[in-house]
C-alpha cells in the first residue's frame, strides 16, 4: 500500500512538472536591453538589425522594434513559471472545492479543464477565451467573474456554468457539453450537438477522458477488494486444541 501511495506521489508530482514545462514554453521573455531597461514580450521577430517585441499573442499590431545590438540578453519570465507552479498544486483543491458546491463530478469538471486550456491558467483562445475553463468575456460577465484569468474565478465560475448547462439540459451530459463549446443557441437551434467538426470532437474528447478516469478508478477499486479478500486471517486457536497441544 505505501508502495503505491508513493508512486502516486511521484506521479502527482511529475504531472506538476510537467504543466509547469507546458506553460513555461508558451511564456513570456523579458529582453534586457544595455542600457538596463527591460521589455516583456510574448514572441519576437528578428527584421534585419531590428528585433521585433510582440507585446501580445493575439494582437498582432502591438509591438516594440528594437536595434538587436541593443538587447543584452533575453530571459525567460520567470514569475509566470512561479505563478503556474502555484496554480498546478492548488489546482486539484480548486476543483474539489468548486464540484463540491456545485454537485459535480471533479473527473469531470478536470476533463473539461483538459479539453479546454490543457491545464494552462494563462490560455487565451484566438475568439478571446480565457483562463483554464475558457470564458469568453461576455460569459465571465454574466457569471461575475471580474479576473477570467484567475484560476479560483475561473473554475468557480466554468463550474458554475457547467452545473446550470447540465440543468437546462436535464442533465444530458452530451448537450450541455457541446453547449459549453458552442453555445446553447447553436444546441436548441439543431436539437443536439450542432455538425460542427470541433464541438463534435470537443464532446467526444471530453466523454472519453471522462470514461477512462472512471474505469480506471473502478479497475482500481476491484483490485483492492481482490486483495483485501486474498488475505489470510489468523486462525482461532479454541479453548479444547489449546489445552491438547499442551
Amino acid at each position: 500500500m505505501e508502495r503505491g501511495r508513493s508512486r502516486g506521489r511521484k506521479l502527482a508530482l511529475c504531472s506538476v512538472f510537467l504543466l509547469v514545462a507546458c506553460v513555461y514554453v508558451s511564456a513570456s521573455d523579458i529582453a534586457i536591453l544595455n542600457n538596463g531597461f527591460s521589455i516583456r514580450h510574448e514572441r519576437r521577430e528578428v527584421i534585419g538589425t531590428v528585433t521585433r517585441l510582440y507585446l501580445s499573442k493575439t494582437d498582432a499590431t502591438g509591438y516594440v522594434d528594437v536595434p538587436t545590438a541593443d538587447i543584452a540578453r533575453v530571459e525567460p519570465d520567470l514569475s509566470i513559471a512561479s505563478a503556474a507552479l502555484q496554480t498546478a498544486s492548488a489546482l486539484p483543491d480548486l476543483v474539489n472545492h468548486a464540484s463540491a458546491r456545485y454537485r459535480l463530478d471533479p473527473d469531470l469538471v478536470n476533463s473539461v479543464i483538459r479539453a479546454e486550456s490543457n491545464f494552462n491558467p494563462n490560455a487565451m483562445s484566438r475568439k478571446g477565451a480565457e483562463g483554464l475553463m475558457q470564458l469568453m468575456p461576455e460569459t465571465a460577465a454574466h457569471l461575475g467573474v471580474a479576473n477570467a484569468m484567475d484560476p479560483s474565478a475561473n473554475v468557480e465560475g466554468g463550474t458554475r456554468y457547467l452545473r446550470a448547462l447540465l440543468e437546462y439540459y436535464d442533465f444530458n451530459l452530451i448537450k450541455a457539453l457541446a453547449a459549453y463549446n458552442a453555445g446553447p443557441q447553436r444546441v436548441d437551434q439543431y436539437r443536439g450537438v450542432p455538425p460542427y467538426s470541433e464541438t463534435q470532437a470537443y464532446v467526444a474528447r471530453i466523454v472519453r477522458d471522462f470514461n477512462r478516469k472512471k474505469l480506471a478508478e473502478e479497475k482500481a477499486a476491484a483490485k483492492q477488494t481482490h486483495s483485501i479478500k486474498r488475505v489470510k486471517q489468523p486462525a482461532s486457536t479454541s479453548r479444547e486444541e489449546y489445552a491438547s497441544a499442551r
